[in-house]
């Protein structure tokens, strides 16, 4: 292959059951070095296919991954499974020994070569993941947070050079999930690890991958920064996956004063202002609040159309009010008119 870059797939197909949508068809990408890349997409799409592809626990029927210009063999050729320099942590954790402790979970990887190395580094792993208070509990009396975070130390003990990560916060609470986000982003800074993750949660990759892969049906339908696909999705899919949007016909656009030139059009929450001033008519009715800590989903209707708005003015429109709308942006898809 000419100019590798670092971990790449070239031309990777990888089906079940000769069900073209069940895996993973002709992908073709380059994961940046000493970046954080999410996919994302519906379940079904092929993310965790496309993961085990990367990582050779699973071999390509068509095509090659290439990790620094070397093809990466997969389990028919490698008595176990998975690139020497590269670590991979799924939701369920299953790397770990629930009976030993935190502490011999994560040492257990290193050899007892060097003793102080091996404790240095084993106490640097965990306090890196904030878990060196529980170094001496046993992981089955951990949370399911907790885990995560150690399965994460124990990946990264012996340093990879690529870490994959399967939905790796769906254990984790929320009010930890941020923490270990930037856990993960500061490790990231600090030792130059490539990081590939795969997500359900779009907030969780908006705010923590520089890349984003879009997965459907097998296939990468876009790819860019969060921020570019997030202001300007391609496809309506990808603004679904990424935004909890309004999606509207043609019809239904007009009745919130959008003559729209394409078949389909989608706004999101943040896009949509609401008020009971203006001196326009209030033709709209709140019919639902939605309560999100700092702020509501507010949904408004008129005409059987109804809209989804974000509201940081807490308890200011309470069902049943009347009030004028102004759209500041949408995106239109589907057949032109």
């Amino acid at each position: 292959m000419s100019n590798p870059s670092y971990l790449d797939a070239v031309s990777v197909t990888k089906n079940y059951s000769d069900d073209k949508e069940s895996g993973v068809n002709n992908i073709i990408l380059s994961i940046k070095q000493g970046k954080i890349t999410a996919i994302v997409g519906e379940s079904g799409s092929g993310k965790s296919t496309l993961l085990k592809l990367l990582y050779g626990l699973l071999s390509p029927e068509e095509g090659e991954v290439f990790f620094k210009g070397d093809r990466v063999i997969g389990p028919e050729e490698k008595l176990i499974p998975g690139h020497d320099r590269m670590k991979m942590v799924t939701q369920h954790t299953d790397d770990l020994n629930l009976f030993a402790t935190v502490w011999q979970n994560v040492a257990s990887l290193l050899p007892n070569t060097d003793l102080k190395y091996k404790e240095t580094a084993t106490a640097a792993a965990l306090k890196q993941l904030k878990v060196y208070e529980l170094k001496d509990q046993r992981v089955t009396d951990l949370s399911g947070g907790e885990k995560q975070r150690v399965a994460i130390a124990k990946a990264l003990i012996t340093k990879p050079e690529v870490l994959f990560l399967d939905e790796p916060f769906n254990q984790v609470d929320a009010s930890f999930r941020e923490g270990l986000q930037q856990n993960i982003r500061n490790i990231v800074k600090e030792t130059g690890l490539t990081v590939v993750l795969v997500s359900h949660d779009p907030a969780e990759v908006l705010s923590m991958a520089d890349d984003l892969i879009v997965l459907k049906q097998g296939e990468i339908v876009e790819a860019g920064t969060p921020e570019e696909l997030y202001q300007n999705p391609g496809m309506l899919y990808t603004a679904q996956i990424l935004a909890h949007c309004s999606v509207l016909t043609n019809q239904e656009a007009k009745v919130c004063g959008i003559t729209a030139q394409r078949g389909t059009v989608a706004i999101n929450p943040e896009n949509v202002e609401i008020a009971n001033t203006w001196g326009k008519k209030k033709d709209w009715t709140v019919v639902q609040v939605l309560f999100k800590g700092f702020f509501e989903d507010v949904i408004v209707e008129k005409e059987d159309v109804k809209l989804r708005v974000l509201n940081l003015e807490l308890n200011k429109y309470p069902v049943g009010t009347p009030v004028s709308i102004r759209i500041k942006k949408h995106f239109e898809y589907g057949q032109w008119k």
